[in-house]
């Protein structure tokens, strides 16, 4: 009986980490480019409008997904033209974006309330899921469960083990350096960017289609705004991601876990919990300036204007 309540438990938290860590793995990406998107909301919630249609009309909640990371690109470029070609700010810029997403999924979304579209099942490894707790927590879940890890540590090698990775760091921590070595810095973040977005839609499609499995308007509960503090929580560090990721998801789980038990707590509270420690995590973290100042990409944020 115990048993069962702990992998239960530990399924849940798995559950509401995961799109968690697969938005924050894109916008580390794009952050370690020198550019930050804010509007990781809204591509968030675009991506869960387009995988849920998508699924809904095709039959297939696989294809949802994959439209779903197209349509998180597409948004993310509005931003991307706007902040690098245009020079925009870019922190104005993706707040934009966010409240554009916003209101661009709920008018789409409109005709969608309260109908089903086909979800992601689990997938069981063989032997693998049959590990007491560490099996069903682990090596039976959906596909986008295994995703999220293998992207994370596909990203960890990418950005400390290889020459490509080597100058998307360099073009965050200095551009003009970059440029002056013959590195086409508009390129490598225009395409940082377009990764965010995908990695955003998908895990708006991990709303829409695996947890909670339909279409409502705020689906996603600022979670885009979780993920963005989760790659400063993580010093923009893969391996810190992943433990924050976990870290969030479970007070996410816990909240709802007190709702559950009829505990007389005032339901607005409950629900804030996740934010709260967002704030008093993030509170926490500046306090350590050295910490930051040595992590944090030289650039990010800042304006590139490409000279001949």
């Amino acid at each position: 009986m115990i048993l069962s309540m702990v992998t239960t438990l530990a399924m849940s938290v798995v559950a509401a980490s995961t799109p968690l860590l697969i938005a924050a793995s894109g916008e580390l990406v794009a952050e370690k480019s020198g550019v930050l998107n804010l509007g990781v909301e809204g591509m968030m919630l675009v991506g869960a409008i387009a995988g849920f249609a998508t699924a809904h009309h095709s039959g297939s909640a696989m294809l949802g997904v994959g439209v779903a990371a197209l349509a998180g690109v597409c948004i993310a470029m509005i931003f991307a033209l706007l902040s690098l070609s245009f020079l925009a700010n870019q922190v104005a810029t993706g707040l934009a974006l966010t409240i554009f997403g916003h209101g661009f999924a709920a008018l789409l979304g409109a005709g969608y309330v309260g109908i089903s579209a086909p979800v992601l099942h689990p997938i069981a490894i063989p032997l693998l899921s049959a590990i007491p707790v560490l099996g069903p927590v682990l090596f039976d879940e959906n596909i986008l469960v295994y995703f999220a890890f293998i992207m994370l540590a596909v990203i960890a090698w990418f950005l400390n083990k290889t020459h490509a990775g080597l100058i998307l760091r360099a073009v965050g921590d200095s551009h003009d350096a970059a440029h002056a070595m013959g590195y086409p810095v508009l390129r490598i973040r225009y395409a940082a960017v377009a990764f965010g977005g995908a990695m955003a839609g998908i895990a708006g499609a991990y709303f829409s289609l695996f947890y909670s499995p339909l279409w409502s308007q705020d689906l996603t509960a600022g979670r885009g705004w979780i993920a963005l503090a989760l790659v400063v929580f993580s010093a923009w560090r893969p391996l810190w991601l992943l433990v924050g990721a976990y870290l969030f998801g479970g007070i996410t789980f816990f909240s709802l876990y007190v709702q559950g038990l009829g505990i007389p707590v005032p339901s607005p509270l409950v629900s804030a919990l996740p934010y709260v420690g967002t704030v008093l995590v993030l509170v926490l973290i500046s306090r350590d300036a050295r910490r930051i100042r040595l992590n944090q990409p030289a650039c990010l944020g800042k304006y590139f204007h490409a000279t001949a």
